[in-house]
């Protein structure tokens, strides 16, 4: 018997936040604020889901998105097969781009699918996609640009002494670099993400310093983030390549995934939960790391943590390393000793706290 989908509603949040920095160095502006696109869908039997639609930055257009496009595609179908519902608002915007906003947008409905599946089913995602593999992951501190050595030693030393034996730094200077690696001490993993700033000769230029603060891996290092050639020739000189963030659908993976070490799908971007699930399918196949790119406070947190438990290959699990003024969710699951258990609860496991989302509605 359907369920049909009867609504869908993008909910923006703008929630601030403090990292200890200037917000300065990755985004267009300066970034101090979690913008938050909720997807809340009800069904006819009265069923609601909740997803999350990449929105930093983005957050009006994503919402316009959900609103304008992906709403009138999808009212009427069927909430019982996300697949198929997710697959027929790909064909019927492809005419407004296949990657960005409008996935975007079908991310935060599909979330919210599969939400409502697993509470209709009264289980856990992770049940519903698994079985589980385990109940807490491996988390690593995520720390932002500080572009200043000073500050970078402060945070990674104070994420290790926290129990994080991971921390991944977005920085692109040699002093920083090396300052990341001097807090977080010679035990600690340490990661590089560049955000496409480097060119080839850059980072065949960088290498020895990363070499000497022992980098695990080197992420998202040359522009296009689309475009791996670059990374075939960066991975022979010795190091590991992670990326994926800014990739959709297991289409653009499938070309990603062999020049990659790491696959980092994001379940606001690539498509949800079911172009995710079809990523780290063909992670597992190519024989890759999985480490999703989740610095999320939303339900898209709730999700990931979701299919962390529920894929074998996922082996670590990204927490932005940021103080938020309220979490948009009860009672979240934070990082202990730096691992984080992950709920058992039906659906994604989010349930929302109305007090914040009236509070911080934007």
């Amino acid at each position: 018997m359907s369920d049909p989908i009867t609504k869908v509603e993008p909910i923006v949040l703008r929630i601030p936040f403090d990292d200890g920095g200037k917000g300065q160095g990755i985004t267009p502006t300066r970034w101090s604020n979690l913008d938050i696109v909720l997807v809340r869908v009800e069904t006819g039997s009265g069923l609601v889901g909740w997803g999350e639609a990449f929105g930093y930055m983005c957050q009006n257009a994503t919402a316009v998105a959900v609103r304008d496009l992906v709403a009138p595609a999808v009212i009427g179908r069927n909430s019982q097969d996300p697949q198929t519902v997710n697959l027929a608002a790909q064909q019927a915007l492809a005419l407004f781009g296949r990657y960005g906003i409008t996935m975007f947008a079908i991310s935060g409905l599909d979330i919210a699918l599969w939400d409502i599946a697993g509470k209709r089913a009264g289980l856990a995602l992770s049940r519903l996609i698994g079985p589980p593999r385990r109940d807490r992951i491996r988390a690593y501190a995520s720390l932002v640009r500080y572009g200043d050595a000073e500050r970078v030693a402060h945070f990674a030393a104070e994420a290790t002494a926290l129990g994080y034996d991971e921390v991944k730094l977005h920085e692109v200077l040699p002093a920083t670099i090396a300052a990341g690696r001097r807090g977080a001490g010679s035990d600690a993993r340490l990661t590089v993400d560049v955000n496409c700033q480097w060119s080839l000769e850059q980072v065949r230029a960088m290498l020895p310093v990363l070499a000497e603060s022992n980098v695990n891996w080197l992420e998202e290092p040359t522009f296009p983030p689309e475009d791996p050639t670059p990374w075939r020739a960066i991975a022979a000189e010795g190091i590991a390549i992670a990326a994926g963030e800014n990739a959709c659908t297991a289409v653009e993976f499938g070309r990603l995934v062999p020049a990659l070490d790491i696959v980092q799908p994001s379940v606001t971007k690539v498509g949800g939960v079911t172009e995710f699930v079809k990523v780290a399918q063909l992670a597992r196949a190519a024989g890759k790391r999985l480490a999703p790119h989740s610095p999320y406070f939303g339900p898209g947190y709730w999700a990931s943590l979701q299919l962390a438990a529920a894929i074998d290959t996922c082996e670590v699990f990204e927490f932005l390393y940021v103080r938020p003024e309220a979490w948009c969710g009860l009672d979240p699951t934070l990082p202990v000793g730096g691992a984080i258990g992950i709920p058992d609860k039906p659906g994604i496991g989010f349930e929302p706290d109305m007090s914040v989302i009236e509070r911080y509605r934007s």
